[in-house]
């Protein structure tokens, strides 16, 4: 066991921090990893969702197959996000899973085989084994399956590893790594909910199904086509009334238009270079928004606000509107209200219908503080 835990030994040391998941085999791993000094910096979790309620409260929803790659890496998935939430400081995050169906003490069909996964922030690491039926006990097969899923975490660590499986010839073992497609890509493909523009100008997916630190955020929706100098002022002055850092969000779907393409998503994310962070997502409507940015502040114009509150928006049901809001409500949101030239006059919050019991959701922008009579269309109808 010396070559083992000398491997464990050098994880415990890597700055990668791990959540487990393992089912059907592989649990040795885990009795390996916390039998030596240092789990505590390596281990976030470690859990065996044996059961099937269990293995669909892990990934969402009932797997096809249990024991299957697209399993193995749904699973580590679910664990690389979870860590995600685990985690306390910024060390990279890693997702290991195991998916097995090995010697039993009952007559079962189908070879004894393994499927496990390593997902990181990069890539997904796979392995696929099948093991020949009758050449070891459970125990052994476990052993091997556990020897796997070490190399594996180690994989995934950076840490050179190189554990003998003892496979027989009639046994077989398919490895890959395949780096995770560009974030604009994952979010066109549902993948993940938000993508976030870095201070270096690059994209980021971000894991989790909302933004974690959205309660310090000002959401200024749009479709910025172009970005034009009223979105920069309607900015600066929601960061002045709010004091909280404000962001610009682009949905790449819209209720009533085809899904943006990558190619023009990117021509549009080209006009914040140098400006404030932009988030991608999903979220045509603000009800999906406020679920991706929970306890923020929206930012919107007369219009969007009139839009907002009108049940022909929701099917022509008033019920189905006031119910939109009142889940915006509970997620911690409220909205930020600049007023818009329409029809020759300038609107105002004071001058729309909100429902009552409602009124405290909004909050107006003084026209002394900001008005700004322009808009995309007509910059688009002007060429500029």
């Amino acid at each position: 066991m010396d070559e083992i835990e000398d491997i464990v030994v050098k994880l415990h040391a890597a700055p990668p921090k791990a959540v487990l998941a393992v089912a059907g085999a592989g649990s040795s791993a885990m009795s390996w990893l916390l039998g030596v000094a240092g789990a505590s910096r390596t281990l976030l979790e470690a859990g065996v969702p044996y059961s099937r309620l269990a293995m669909v409260d892990l990934v969402g929803s009932e797997p096809e197959q249990y024991v299957s790659p697209q399993t193995a890496r749904e699973m580590a998935r679910a664990a690389y996000r979870r860590g995600l939430r685990l985690r306390e400081d910024d060390a990279p995050v890693v997702g290991i899973a195991c998916t097995a169906a090995i010697a039993t003490d009952r007559a079962r069909r189908g070879a004894d085989r393994a499927c496990l996964a390593a997902w990181d922030a990069d890539r997904v690491i796979s392995a696929n084994l099948m093991l020949e039926k009758g050449i070891r006990d459970r125990a052994g097969e476990e052993q091997t399956v556990s020897r796997l899923l070490l190399q594996i975490m180690a994989q995934a660590f950076g840490v050179d590893a190189d554990l003998p499986l003892g496979l027989t010839a009639a046994e077989h073992l398919e490895m890959a790594a395949v780096n995770h497609p560009g974030p604009v890509a994952r979010l066109l493909a549902g993948e993940v909910a938000v993508v976030m523009s870095l201070a270096d100008g690059r994209l980021a997916a971000v894991e989790t199904a909302a933004v974690t630190d959205s309660s310090q955020l000002a959401v200024l929706p749009g479709s910025f086509s172009p970005l034009h100098y009223g979105h920069r002022e309607l900015a600066r002055v929601a960061g002045e009334i709010t004091g909280l850092e404000v962001i610009y969000e682009l949905s790449v779907v819209n209720v009533d238009k085809p899904p943006l393409t990558e190619s023009e998503i990117r021509r549009r994310v080209g006009q914040f270079a140098g400006t404030r962070r932009l988030a991608l997502t999903r979220a045509p409507t603000f009800r999906e928004k406020a679920e991706r940015f929970p306890g923020c502040v929206f930012i919107i114009g007369w219009d969007t606000l009139i839009r907002l509150i009108d049940p022909r928006y929701y099917g022509d049901s008033e019920g189905a509107m006031l119910r939109a809001l009142a889940e915006i409500w509970a997620l911690g949101c409220r909205f930020l209200v600049a007023g818009r030239t329409m029809d020759g006059a300038f609107r105002t919050l004071g001058e729309a219908a909100i429902p009552q019991r409602f009124s405290p959701l909004f909050q107006a922008i003084p026209e002394a503080a900001f008005r700004a009579d322009v808009s995309s269309t007509e910059l688009r109808g002007q060429g500029g």
